[in-house]
């Protein structure tokens, strides 16, 4: 009895408990059955209970077998591993073959002795007067030797594969797939040769199965070709499809428009002048495929616009740039640091870039939207750039460099379009960027453009505050979080230095000028006040430079009797300024440079360096 009041108090588990179960009413059924076949051939009576107690034990059973379902699965089973495609599709194991990415297009045959072939320089140095003329007013509208593109192959190819061996031999997983991309081409009174050569060069390198389309978006051309005889020509290749902005809005808005009707995984963003080189787009899609948050750009080449000449590889690898921008917030290029270099063990390694060129690039569609595309209300081009590189480190993303992706480019000196409302419309985009991601580090752009720093004053440059929002939802970092995380090796100028703006001369009224392309090394000159930065911009620093910085950094450097804008001797981190670059603002307007014992003076066409004398208007300076 005592052991029977133990297992009565002992909790059953609930899979012994329907055994037990079970056999009781199993017993019951037995029972139940032996005494029923006895009775009813003398009880007819019992026949009805009989029926009732089959009902009633079918539903006693059915309640088992609904108990032993919903009881707890004990048994562990091997995991099923999850495969990393966001989309839950199914995708083969192992990696692409060259045969799954042949190219939407084949090439044609290539005659080696035609004009650029293997992407060689097509020389036109000798020409008759007719063919002379004909090349000047190409040059005179595209700013290129079209004269040269008309004669080359819409189709040429580049010659053989010269990236270096990591590259040629990199494969790519099928799982998770590559995506699809939407090639996105803004033209406005593009030559037909180079904007279907892009076309081409598009459809003969970029495989068949990750190639979704080519968009090619028409802002507003006014040159006939490019109409009814564009679309007409383009019906023959199926891929690609034309949509118009009927009024001239810029490359930002027409950009917007492309993606719009973009159905890819992915945006490539190109530029109307280009020619993609052997196994551009997979390694761009690769690395959004591993992260989608990347914002890549291929390894831009030159083409030479005189020559169309295309710049190849080489196969030793090569000494990378990255993106850069200076306090003005232009882009540029420079030599990557040590650290990058290090990190990176071969060519398929990205390199990291705090800001990009813009112009080429491949981003995932779904991050294209959810960083917040473009700033829509910035008008017809310049600044995008920027902004879109603050924005995207400054939200969690990362621009990148692919160096085994080459796309070439043709650099022109000078732009061939005007600009609806001017240039001023480059300030207004650089003041919208300065005010949404720069903080308090847009004075230091504010200082450097004056045509910007008044629209600030002024508050004309539109409403940011959807900008302002999108930088909260996406809780955003700070622009000096950018800084230190991502370009410490920016040089900071003083937030607050001693002086700055034009420096004026009291003897000739008129302002100290950097002159035209001086990148240092050039004399400076003397030139009428015009109060708008540029040129006449310079600081005079907590470390006693005047410093020239809107793009490079150059200060005043005095050597002899002549002065100089060279390269700042003071570069932060265990760097200092040296005696022919620190000057000294006296009370009576003297600048002096102590070193060598002399002031600055005016009287003569470029400043030079002559004994100091107080009573002369010409050593004279002031800071307006």
């Amino acid at each position: 009895m005592t052991v029977f009041r133990r297992v009565l108090r002992r909790p059953l588990h609930p899979f012994k408990l329907a055994i037990v179960t079970i056999v009781f009413v199993t017993f019951l059924f037995f029972i139940q059955w032996e005494v029923g076949a006895q009775s009813q051939q003398e009880d007819p009576w019992l026949k009805e209970m009989a029926v009732k107690r089959d009902s009633m034990l079918g539903m006693v059973i059915g309640a088992v077998n609904n108990f032993k379902q919903q009881k707890p699965k004990m048994q562990i089973k091997a995991p099923v591993r999850q495969q990393d495609n966001p989309e839950g599709a199914s995708c083969l194991p192992g990696h692409y073959t060259g045969a799954e990415l042949r190219p939407a297009l084949e090439r044609p045959p290539q005659n080696p002795l035609s004009p650029g072939a293997a992407g060689k320089a097509f020389n036109t140095d000798s020409l008759s007067p007719e063919e002379q003329k004909e090349k000047e007013r190409g040059e005179a509208k595209h700013c290129f030797n079209l004269y040269a593109s008309d004669r080359i192959s819409l189709s040429r190819d580049l010659g053989a594969d010269t990236r270096p061996p990591e590259c040629i031999e990199q494969t790519f997983k099928r799982c998770p797939p590559l995506p699809t991309t939407s090639v996105i081409i803004v033209f406005h009174n593009e030559a037909w040769s180079t904007l279907l050569r892009t076309v081409y060069s598009v459809l003969h390198t970029s495989p068949a199965i990750l190639l979704k389309e080519i968009i090619l978006v028409d802002d507003a051309s006014v040159d006939d070709v490019l109409k009814d005889e564009l679309d007409e020509y383009l019906k023959q290749l199926s891929l690609v499809r034309v949509v118009r902005q009927r009024e001239r809005k810029g490359l930002i808005t027409a950009r917007l428009l492309g993606a719009s009707v973009a159905t890819g995984d992915t945006l490539t963003f190109l530029d109307a002048h280009c020619e993609c080189f052997h196994g551009w787009l997979e390694p761009l899609l690769a690395r959004i495929a591993e992260n989608y948050t990347a914002v890549v750009s291929p390894d831009i080449t030159t083409i030479d616009l005189n020559t169309f000449e295309f710049m190849k590889p080489s196969p030793y690898g090569q000494n990378h740039n990255r993106g850069n921008f200076d306090w003005g917030l232009s882009f540029g290029w420079e030599a990557l640091p040590d650290h990058e270099r290090q990190r990176r063990k071969d060519e398929t390694y990205p390199i990291k870039t705090p800001a990009f060129a813009g112009g080429l690039f491949s981003i995932s569609t779904e991050y294209f939207y959810h960083i917040g595309s473009y700033d829509e209300k910035m008008e017809i081009w310049g600044g995008e750039n920027i902004e879109m590189s603050f924005r995207v480190w400054q939200c969690g993303g990362q621009l990148e460099i692919i160096p085994c992706s080459i796309v070439g480019h043709v650099f022109r000196t000078k732009s061939p379009h005007t600009f609806p409302k001017g240039t001023q419309v480059i300030a207004r985009n650089q003041v919208r960027l300065a005010e949404v991601w720069m903080d308090e580090y847009k004075e230091i752009f504010y200082r450097r453009n004056q045509q910007a720093a008044q629209m600030a004053k002024d508050k004309n440059f539109g409403d940011i505050s959807k900008r302002m929002e999108l930088r909260e939802r996406l809780q955003c970092k700070s622009f000096s979080w950018y800084l230190h995380n991502v370009y410490p090796e920016v040089f900071m100028p003083d937030l607050n230095p001693l002086h700055f703006g034009s420096v004026k001369n009291l003897g000739k009224d008129t302002c100290l000028d950097a002159g035209e392309n001086n990148e240092g090394g050039k004399p400076l000159i003397m030139y009428p006040c015009h109060g708008l930065g540029g040129n006449q911009y310079f600081e005079y620093s907590t470390r006693l430079e005047i410093r020239h910085n809107i793009q490079k950094e150059l200060c005043l450097h005095g050597d002899g009797a002549a002065v100089k804008l060279e390269d700042c001797q003071y570069k932060g981190r265990n760097t200092f300024v040296g005696a022919e670059q620190k000057w000294e603002l006296k009370d009576n307007q003297l600048l002096f440079l102590p070193g060598l014992n002399m002031c600055l003076s005016a009287r003569h066409e470029n400043p030079y360096l002559a004994p100091c004398n107080p009573s002369d208007r010409y050593q004279q300076w002031s800071f307006v």
